[in-house]
This record gives C-alpha cells, structure tokens and sequence, in this order.
C-alpha cells in the first residue's frame, strides 16, 4: 500500500505540474501575447500551437483528478470516515480536493467544448467561410473558466500543501458544519461568478492577470480565516 500511494502522488504530482503549468501558460502567456499580436498570427497559433496545449491541457488534469481521488478514497479507508473529516488532514485536503475538482470540471465541461467552438469557428475562417455565431460568446465562457480556475489554483495548492505539512492550521474545538457551509457558498459563488453571464463587475477582476492573481490570494486568506476559526 506505501508503494500504490507514492505511485499515485507521484502521477499526481507529474499530471498536476503539466496541468497547472499549461493552465498558467495560457493565463499568463498566451492570452496577453493574444491580445497584443497580428490576427494572422493569432489564427496560426489557434490553428496549430492550441489544440496542442489544450490536449495535454485536459488530459493533465484527467490523470490529477484519477490520481488524487483514488489517494483520497485510499486515506479516507486507512482512517475511517469519521475520523478522516474530524482530522486536521482530512479537512485540509478536502477543501483543496473541492477546488481541484471544480477544476477538472471545468476544464472538461467549460473550457474544452468552448475552445473546441472557437478552433472550429478559426479553421473556417482561415478556409474562406464565416466566424460562427457562437465563437465570441464561446471564447469568453472559456477565459472566464480559466481565470477562474488561475484564482482556484491557488488556495487549492495552498490547501493540497497544508494537509500534510501544515496541520496546526487546524483546531478541534470549532463548528465543522458551519465552517463547511461556509466553505461551499464561498467556493460556490467563485465558480458562479464563471458559469453565469459574461459581464458585470464581479468579473472585471478575471479580465487582467493581476486581477486574477490578486482574487486567488483574496480567496486563499478567506479561507484560511476560515480554517483558523476552527482553533
């Protein structure tokens, strides 16, 4: 069992790294590099360099989320449920769980079907035809998922850190039910912020880079208030 654990968290971690560097790739690189070059340039690169980075994009974080959850059921089972959601451990590694799986969901549910409508939408253009009606809205939804997924990204590793290396973050007197109540509505409106409308205030924050960053750090010190209450 020590071997198929450090197996795991070392797919996990090689999948993670592919996954979350590509994540800040696109974020961090590709968008503003996006926003600054020739049209021409652009659709050569969606052409040809995106559906590249998109592959091992989605297929990163198909192999994290395989990895973590089977690390997850694995320590849940050696500690018995109830002592698995009343541990430092357990609580830390589930909120940072929570985040990566609405991450994964989004990459396979938001970002991936709307950048396939947009690569669609380029490819006909460059062929002659028209942009499809749907790719401006597609392209959008998607950068909001992304941002959003750059600001999850942080708490999560924060979190996914804490479990096993930070586990006085953590006390035992506190309410566990209201601290998780409090824990889904907050992570509950970030990922709403992404799935609903594609304007407003409340997504200004995700249209810069360091308005993303700035969101995940904000994100990260909620939480960890959060987490101290319990002390």
């Amino acid at each position: 069992m020590e071997f198929t654990l450090f197996m795991l968290r070392w797919i996990h971690f090689l999948a993670g790294v592919t996954w979350i560097g590509i994540l800040y790739y696109f974020n961090f690189v590709q968008t503003p590099f996006f926003a600054e070059t020739e049209a021409a340039v652009r659709t050569g690169a969606v052409q040809k360099l995106v559906p590249r980075a998109l592959w091992w994009f989605r297929w990163g974080a198909m192999f994290t989320f395989l990895a973590g959850i089977l690390i997850y059921i694995i320590r849940m089972s050696e500690m018995g449920g109830g002592l698995f959601y009343s541990s430092p451990y357990g609580i830390t590694i589930t909120v940072g769980g929570l985040m990566g799986i609405i991450m994964f969901l989004n990459v396979w549910l938001v970002i991936w079907p709307n950048q396939q409508i947009v690569i669609a939408s380029t490819n006909q253009v460059a062929s002659g035809g028209q942009a499809l009606p749907a790719a401006a809205g597609a392209a959008r939804r998607g950068a909001l998922a992304s941002r959003t997924n750059t600001v999850f990204s942080i708490p999560m590793l924060f979190y996914m850190g804490a479990a096993s290396h930070y586990p006085a973050m953590v006390g035992q007197s506190g309410s566990r039910a209201l601290f998780w109540i409090i824990v889904f509505i907050v992570i509950g409106v970030v990922e709403a912020n992404a799935l609903y409308g594609t304007q407003g205030p409340t997504k200004q924050p995700l249209d810069s880079v360091s308005g993303a960053l700035w969101t995940g750090f904000l994100l990260t010190g909620i939480l960890f208030l959060l987490t101290l209450g319990l002390t």
